[in-house]
């Protein structure tokens, strides 16, 4: 088994250390973004009204992903250490506390997160592999090798029939598409006996689904991507080459490749609109803004000296970017293109995610 819950003297010591760091912390609003500190080792809950954190909960070493679940009430956190761990850590964030640690075994490098079917799907960078959570058996149920290195970011579409996911090392991204179901199948004909005769062969195997993989070869360090609001397009920015891919999801080829000089390119976002796209680069003081129709480059806007995680305010009024080296993030106005506020959240931000429908 490849999942276990944290003993009670665990979760207590985490809740007690959580406690101790803002016992009279504010209430989590209905809305919040999600922040983590590296360094820290935990995870800020801000409140986006104000921009204040609200509170700050600790979520185990290295963390580097964060997602929520689909009624905001619950977020995971990738426990990465570039394949030294394998864990995945649970908060509750309207009770702004430490819940358990996921177990992945021999999953090791858990970064890339998505939430989807009620699943959480992470990447194991050093298991060349993706797979899914399921909170409600607590186990892992669905594992898929990619033969890829460095799987890295992980995208999964709302009808759970297609995945996409970055192989950084490699250059590539995974296009994962489900196939069909298996049937229920008893046990083979040549099945195996024992001494009496009678067959020994495992139970008749379940329904399930098949996968099937294609591989796409785009840029070198191919890391940060995203899906455009239609699902038709796959932005894949290339830190080492400066490159933009953009691949066709239904036809699995790249399409056009923008010179967009982005090198140490780290993430790439789409607005809520789909009309532009944001890239930052832990290699550079800028994020650098494309015109997702033109597919030209719109504006390059300082933030410090360099960026990372990249997390879009649903309503479409601002965007928020992780200033690692800084130790602060910045939110930009979507209409001036302004930095307007600077959040202290930690030292080392990086992952972001948003959370709410409480």
């Amino acid at each position: 088994m490849f999942c276990y819950i944290a003993n009670r003297t665990g979760i207590l010591l985490l809740a007690m250390s959580a406690m101790s760091a803002g016992i009279f912390a504010p209430n989590t609003p209905r809305e919040s973004l999600l922040i983590l500190s590296k360094q820290d080792h935990t995870v800020a809950i801000v409140d986006p009204t104000t921009l204040k954190v609200i509170s700050k909960i600790p979520v185990g070493n290295d963390p580097h992903e964060v997602i929520a679940s689909s009624d905001g009430n619950t977020a995971y956190i990738s426990n990465y250490g570039g394949g030294a761990y394998n864990t995945l850590t649970v908060v509750d964030v309207a009770l702004q506390t430490p819940l358990n640690t996921i177990d992945l075994g021999p999953l090791r490098g858990p970064h890339g997160l998505d939430f989807a079917g009620d699943k959480v799907w992470f990447t194991a960078e050093a298991a060349k592999a993706i797979g899914s959570y399921d909170p409600t058996s607590s186990k892992v149920d669905w594992i898929l090798g990619t033969g890829q290195d460095r799987t890295h970011m992980i995208y999964v579409a709302p009808d759970l029939q297609r995945i996409a996911t970055t192989n950084v090392s490699s250059g590539t991204i995974s296009i994962i598409e489900r196939s069909g179901t298996r049937p229920a199948g008893g046990p083979p004909a040549n099945a195996p006996t024992s001494q009496q005769g009678t067959a020994t062969a495992p139970p008749p195997e379940r329904p399930h689904a098949d996968w099937t993989e294609t591989v796409v070869k785009v840029g070198n360090g191919s890391e940060g991507f995203d899906v455009s609001r239609e699902g038709k397009e796959i932005w894949v920015a290339n830190a080492k080459d400066g490159t933009i891919s953009i691949i066709d999801f239904a036809q699995k080829k790249v399409t056009q490749t923008l010179q967009a000089n982005v090198r140490g390119a780290n993430r790439l976002k789409f607005t809520p609109d789909g009309k532009l796209v944001f890239v930052s680069s832990l290699s550079s003081s800028d994020v650098v803004v494309f015109d997702a129709t033109t597919r030209r480059e719109t504006k390059r806007i300082p933030v410090g000296h360099g960026a990372a995680g990249i997390q879009m305010q649903p309503d479409g009024s601002r965007a928020f970017v992780a200033c690692t080296p800084d130790n602060y993030v910045v939110a930009i106005d979507l209409k001036s293109f302004q930095v307007t506020a600077h959040i202290d959240a930690g030292h080392q931000p990086d992952g972001m995610a948003w959370a709410g429908h409480r």
